[in-house]
This record gives C-alpha cells, sequence and structure tokens, in this order.
C-alpha cells in the first residue's frame, strides 16, 4: 500500500484544491495537494517537498486531520491529511492543469479523487474541530 499525504490550506473560510493534470490517472478531478512519500520520507517532509515541487509554496505542518484508505485498480493508497499553514511562495500549479481556493460550502461543486472525498465531507460539515495532535501519528 503507498503511502500518500496531502495539505488542508485553509484561507478564512476557503480552503486550496488543485486541479489533476490532463492526461494523467484520475485527470481532472480536483484533490488536496501532497503527494507520494519517497523512501525513508516522513509524512511531513513530503508534504512540505510536494507543496515546494508542485506550487513553489512553502508550508508548516500545523496539525493531523485524517486518514483514508482507498483502493484503486492500479493500488491501494492511505491518505495521510494535515492542517497546513502557508508561510511563502506563490501557489502556482507545477502539476495540476489548476487551482482554487473555494469554499466549504462549494466543495461539492467538484468533483475529488475518490480517496479525498472523506476529507471534503469532514470539511462540509464544519469538522475542524476534532483535529488530531501530532503526537497521535
Amino acid at each position: 500500500m503507498q503511502t500518500v499525504t496531502a495539505a488542508i490550506l485553509i484561507r478564512g473560510d476557503k480552503v486550496f484544491i488543485g486541479q489533476r493534470k490532463f492526461g494523467k490517472q484520475l485527470a481532472h478531478l480536483w484533490e488536496f495537494p501532497g503527494g507520494k512519500m519517497e523512501d525513508g520520507e516522513t509524512p511531513h517532509e513530503c508534504l512540505i517537498r510536494e507543496m515546494r515541487e508542485e506550487f513553489g509554496a512553502e508550508v508548516t505542518i500545523r496539525e493531523f486531520f485524517g486518514e483514508s484508505t482507498y483502493h484503486y485498480k492500479p493500488g491501494s493508497i492511505r491518505l495521510l491529511a494535515y492542517l497546513v499553514d502557508w508561510t511563502g511562495g506563490q501557489l502556482t500549479p507545477v502539476d495540476h492543469e489548476e487551482c482554487r481556493w473555494v469554499s466549504f460550502d462549494d466543495l461539492e461543486n467538484y468533483e475529488f479523487v475518490p480517496a479525498d472525498v472523506p476529507l471534503v465531507q469532514r470539511l462540509k460539515a464544519g469538522d475542524l474541530n476534532t483535529v488530531f495532535p501530532l503526537d497521535q501519528r
């Protein structure tokens, strides 16, 4: 099972999402940015690296937000999502078709990759008060 990280980057009542690049697996679908962990990498290191590579953004990890497991045809993934703070850079999409700041209420208007759907549901429900401290992951 491949471990993947995702950034839940919130500003006010909006969250940052990216649309998967055309021609890639799950193209056109939306996701919370992140990516696959490399050998020897921690989830935090992965997420910081992925945000730098995919958006030119610097982030700091705040708290663990949630976990999702999904079984895609090519293989299963374990998605670890973290609340992050944007601390620098431009948030310019390098590996996504486009990116947007979307209100929690508008999330339902976007088709997300299946592994991200439980995270979307938590955000739509306003479930930000039950995040887990980092020492639990």
